[in-house]
């Protein structure tokens, strides 16, 4: 299975962060997953690329053009697709994976996680969502999702939509085992 790692591509971070993923990358690939993320050389991205390279596993970058200078995509790639805009690249990550984790990130990071979470609630695409939340990095996210729910702006149901994990055997596990509906 291909799984899509969305995250920060900050170098800046505390090491928790990096090693983590990092774990994540290599435990995917010795269970025979690949790995289809943004192309970053750095932070969650270059650690999740790094993990999976380090077991021989399949990596898919897929990165606008425009990112394509020195030190800014991961070189070892068994495949990169180059696009001309963000959205292309957003919806070749979508297209090319299975299943969808997201790593700490910034707003680049949520807006792709309030995407694939919103397409989920639309039945305009069936996966597994999992929020990696090392060191409780998204605990106020799931906070907030639920005060949006308590408050009526969308059905409680959506809050089973997709997980917040800390393990990444657990994780793994969930998406191995996850029936389509």
């Amino acid at each position: 299975m291909n799984i899509c790692i969305y995250g920060a591509s900050s170098a800046d971070l505390e090491q928790i962060y990096y090693d983590k993923t990092e774990e994540l990358g290599r435990m995917m690939a010795k269970r025979g997953h690949g790995l289809v993320f943004g192309g970053g050389a750095t932070g969650m991205m270059g650690a999740a690329a790094r993990g999976v390279d380090s077991e021989d596993g399949y990596i898919l970058g897929i990165a606008p053009r425009f990112f394509d200078k020195p030190g800014v995509l991961y070189e070892n790639c068994s495949e990169f697709i180059f696009t001309e805009t963000m959205r292309e690249r957003k919806k070749l990550l979508e297209e090319r994976s299975d299943a969808t984790i997201v790593t700490p990130g910034g707003i680049g990071t949520y807006e792709e996680f309030f995407e694939i979470l919103t397409l989920k609630s639309l039945h305009r695409l069936d996966r597994p969502i999992v929020l990696y939340n090392i060191n409780g990095y998204y605990d106020r996210m799931k906070a907030l999702l639920q005060h949006t729910a308590d408050e009526k702006f969308m059905d409680v149901a959506n809050m089973e939509l997709c997980a917040f994990m800390d393990d990444p055997e657990q994780i793994l596990t969930y998406i191995e085992n996850y029936r389509r509906q």
